[in-house]
């Protein structure tokens, strides 16, 4: 299927179009107006523009799409409508469309896949049908029908087969578009089987889990995943699920959306074929090329649940509240049989009955050495199994059409058609039904060529991973695989049972950066793990941070232009957490005496306490210290240490090494370097000194008073003269008296 895309700027012109019968434009829908062969008149209308195209600013494109993928029955007539899709600012001109068709059908995948690109245009072709484009307004798109009667001498005595269509326009320059009518072989045996594989996933994710909106969001009306489900339901498609999403359900309990727990019943409730994705989706391929031995897998959930929210669920677990930074479950005083039972780790992760052992990396990155050591992976006493693409094996490579079961090397591996493949997801994301049906008329072309060539095996087909679909594009890109003229699909376990064939690989090209990043990210975990010991239970760091690793590795992921970025916040996250426990510095310490407690402050910014051992070092003699100082931080605050010394009898400097340390012997933050000045004589010397001058305080004092005494004593008159002197003082006042 050619789309034909210019960049010359649309031209004004008059705005109708022509209408063909009713019926006919009932089977395009939308605003698609089907015209008969030329002879025919019809009416004409005024158009209905369409949303604005998406193809790239400036550009038009030209598209044809035959109706029902392309497949015509005998005595059926052939249906298209050409779209033209005008992405420029101004309106193009009418023009007219001439549909030719060939009389001689291909026989080969390579010259089918050839005319569909457009790369080859020797194939003779007669015109059937011409009609009127009329003018398509700036930033709209329209499509035209057109209509080949059965008895039209073109479609007489067609057998069946695949005939080369092709829609062409004078512009300048002739404007072409390709495709093609198939014609079914009625007696063909009806049992090669297909296997149609339906990834179930969320959009790309930075956290462990989804949150209860997004859930709520994802599991609405309209939401990615109501619609993943709705497309499902009914098909025969094998599923490949996101165990992460069932996960984040379960671990909200009680507090989950309704709309998402009805959502996993109905999932858990269909019969489909399924298998367990990583979680997250995480590619395999990555991990093994970053020197992991097997793929990574979530540890724990605990983290992400509360105990209140299974309390009326006795042992009917699912849990947590998922946050960015979950938070550990609370304690009870209650007693432990009324204690509520939360969901291990399987039972988070159950999808219903699956298939186990499953890889899935993204399409084109395996090297010999990644495919050997995945195959090499047992599960449940049996050896894995890794779905590739059919281009990864030298025979699809070379053109040739790969059954679904291979094996390479010591590997068992599964192969989806690349070309069929690639052709549904497309249609898959298409909402413009003629747009959608261009695009399942090339996937269908090239299933009824592959199940010619596959010489019996089963095919195995993929609608590749996204979230962004409506489930009536979804289910129309499974059905038009699962229902194939000529086809029986088949679920994953007889896909897995059929006898292999022995393939080649292909190498794919590294992606340095990519692998680099993972690197990265492997190396920050394996430093949390370290740093986590100082936890009761580490798992409150290690659970969720292997879960956001995962989620980072996302296929998803791949292609987003905002995964380094991604990638670099959760590193400072990481390192931000690293540096959550520490020493305070300290200043200098003058320490006067023989003995005392020197202390230091650890600061812990973490929720939960830790437990530490606070080493210390002197560099010289003349200290003793306490080695090692156990400690409990509080969570959330600086708690004091107290290391005791004993000075020795001598002065001078003495630089102390502080080294915080888990239980194990993880050394935790930066080692910090205190200077103690050490004045171990000074109390001896200042006790000493005080006696001297308390006792010579006294000295003076005692001689003092000595001599105030004796020269007291000094200064008293004789006792008899004394006695004159007051004798000889009385006499006048008797004389007086007198």
């Amino acid at each position: 299927m050619t789309v034909t895309t210019s960049g010359k700027p649309a031209r004004r012109g008059a705005l109708s179009a022509r209408f063909a019968a009713g019926f006919v434009a009932m089977l395009l829908g939308g605003s698609v107006a089907i015209a008969a062969p030329a002879v025919a008149a019809t009416p004409e209308p005024t158009p209905t523009p369409m949303p604005t195209p998406e193809i790239p600013p400036g550009t038009t494109a030209f598209t044809l799409s035959p109706v029902a993928s392309g497949i015509v029955y005998p005595g059926d007539s052939l249906t298209v409508s050409v779209t033209l899709q005008n992405a420029t600012s101004l309106p193009t001109d009418p023009v007219e469309v001439t549909l030719e068709l060939g009389d001689q059908p291909i026989t080969d995948r390579r010259s089918l896949t050839s005319w569909l690109d457009g790369s080859s245009t020797n194939l003779e072709t007669s015109p059937v049908a011409t009609t009127t484009l009329e003018s398509v307004q700036a930033q709209s798109e329209y499509s035209q029908g057109m209509l080949v009667d059965a008895d039209d001498s073109s479609m007489l005595d067609l057998a069946s087969g695949i005939y080369p269509l092709v829609a062409t326009y004078e512009d300048d320059e002739e404007v072409r578009s390709t495709s093609v009518m198939i014609i079914p072989n009625d007696s063909a045996d009806a049992g090669t089987a297909i296997g149609v594989i339906v990834p179930v996933t969320a959009p790309s994710l930075t956290g462990g889990l989804l949150t209860s909106n997004e859930l709520a969001e994802l599991t609405s009306a309209n939401g990615s995943l109501s619609n993943q489900l709705k497309a499902v339901e009914g098909t025969p498609a094998i599923l490949a699920i996101d165990p992460a999403i069932v996960a984040a359900i379960r671990v909200l309990g009680t507090a989950a959306p309704e709309s998402a727990v009805e959502w996993l019943n109905n999932l858990l409730a269909l019969p489909n074929s399924r298998f367990a994705l990583q979680f997250g989706d995480a590619d395999v391929a990555v991990q093994i090329e970053a020197g992991l031995s097997e793929p990574l897998a979530a540890t724990t959930l605990t983290p992400y649940m509360s105990e209140q929210d299974f309390l009326s669920q006795g042992e009917e677990p699912v849990s947590a509240t998922p946050s960015a930074t979950p938070t550990p479950t609370p304690t009870t005083d209650t007693d432990t049989d009324t204690d509520p039972l939360l969901p291990d780790l399987s039972a988070l992760l159950d999808i219903g009955a699956a298939s186990s052992g499953i890889y899935w990396p993204a399409p084109n990155s395996l090297d010999d050495d990644t495919l050997e050591t995945l195959g090499a992976v047992m599960i449940d006493d049996l050896a894995s199994v890794t779905l590739l693409s059919s281009d990864e094996t030298a025979a699809g490579a070379a053109g040739a059409t790969v059954g679904a079961r291979v094996g390479i090397d010591d590997a068992d591996a599964l192969a989806y058609d690349t070309e069929i493949s690639t052709a549904l997801h497309a249609a898959s994301l298409q909402d413009n039904s003629a747009l959608r049906s261009a695009e399942l008329t090339a996937a269908t072309a090239q299933l009824m060529l592959a199940g010619a060539n596959a010489g019996g095996a089963a095919l195995l087909v993929t609608v590749d991973r996204d979230s962004d679909r409506s489930s009536v594009a979804l289910r129309t890109a499974i059905l038009a695989a699962a229902e194939a003229p000529g086809f029986t699909a088949t679920d994953l376990t007889a896909l897995i049972d059929a006898s292999e064939r022995r393939m080649q690989l292909v190498e794919a090209e590294e992606e340095p950066e990519r692998v680099s990043e993972a690197k990265r990210l492997l190396d920050d975990e394996t430093e949390l793990n370290r740093f986590a010991s100082i936890l009761e239970d580490p798992t409150l760091l290690t659970g969720p941070e292997r879960a956001e690793l995962l989620q980072l590795l996302s296929v998803s992921w791949i292609g987003n232009r905002g995964w380094s970025r991604e990638v670099d916040a959760h590193r400072e996250q990481t390192d931000t957490t690293l540096d959550s426990v520490a020493l305070l510095p300290s200043s200098t310490i003058n320490l006067l005496g023989a003995g005392a407690g020197l202390g230091f402050w650890v600061r812990n910014d973490l929720p939960y306490p830790v437990e530490l051992v606070l080493y210390t070092s002197p560099d010289d003699l003349r200290l003793d210290v306490q080695r090692a100082t156990p400690v409990v931080a509080t969570a959330s605050s600086n708690t004091r240490i107290e290391v005791p010394v004993q000075a020795r009898v001598a002065n001078g400097e003495v630089t102390l090494t502080l080294q915080l340390r888990s239980r194990t012997n993880v050394a935790i933050g930066d080692a910090e370097y205190v200077q103690v000045n050490v004045r171990a004589e000074w109390e001896a010397f200042g006790i000493g000194a005080l006696a001297v001058v308390v006792g010579g305080l006294l000295i003076v004092g005692v001689i003092r008073t000595v001599q105030r005494t004796r020269a007291s004593a000094t200064n008293q008159p004789e006792p008899e003269a004394a006695a004159s002197e007051l004798a000889s003082d009385e006499a006048p006042d008797r004389k007086d008296d007198e």
